[in-house]
């Protein structure tokens, strides 16, 4: 019985040390991603206003409203292409973060990385995937942890709205989320609610 204890312990111990291991080589692979560029340009207490650059997107619209019901299939749709899903068959790195367009549908995209333009991307298999090219644009930026759903999303977004609007700075309604990491990573997890902003 007692040699019994000593190997469930010995076992539980390895596979939590293994999802440690995971969790950590997870959270630095993510830092190695390339990412949305931006600058700072104003932060407040509870959100910051950032000056993106202009990139180029793939992108996937979803005929639901719902984060929790898009989101899988909108990923599902997006990786397979830069997986090698199109008429390539080329492998596009990973960028980060996802993006969802909070309308009444859902636009759900992938930034491509710089090295590529539009004139040198692989033809995508699946007719649902276009190309979005998003100009240089101010943002306010409000960030929270944990993993997303509906609810959250919906909180920050009204949360956003009332810190935009104490600070008198108009925006132009067009919410979305930002996701920075996979399912499977369970720890410092990051999202960020945005909205461009204008000022006269």
């Amino acid at each position: 019985m007692q040699v019994f204890k000593i190997i469930l312990f010995s076992s539980i111990a390895l596979i939590i040390g293994a999802f440690i291991i995971f969790q950590v080589y997870m959270n630095q692979s993510s830092k190695n991603i390339e990412t949305y560029p931006y600058t700072v340009i104003k932060s407040f207490p509870d959100f910051e206003i950032r000056q993106y650059q202009k990139a180029l997107f793939s992108s996937v619209d979803l005929p639901n409203a719902s984060y929790e019901e898009t989101s899988g299939k909108g990923f599902r749709i997006l990786a397979g292409y830069i997986f090698g899903d199109n008429d390539q068959a080329q492998k596009i790195a990973m960028t980060s973060p996802v993006a969802m367009e909070l309308k009444d549908n859902i636009t759900m995209k992938f930034m491509i990385p710089q090295a590529y333009q539009l004139n040198n991307l692989p033809k995508p298999n699946n007719d649902q995937i276009t190309f979005v090219e998003v100009p240089q644009k101010q943002m306010a930026a409000l960030s929270f942890g944990g993993f997303a759903n509906d609810q959250k999303i919906k909180e920050y977004t009204q949360k956003l709205e009332q810190l935009l609007k104490a600070q008198n700075i108009k925006h132009l309604n067009n919410f979305s989320f930002l996701g920075y990491n996979p399912p499977f990573e369970l720890f410092n997890r990051k999202n960020e609610i945005v909205v461009e902003v204008v000022f006269e």
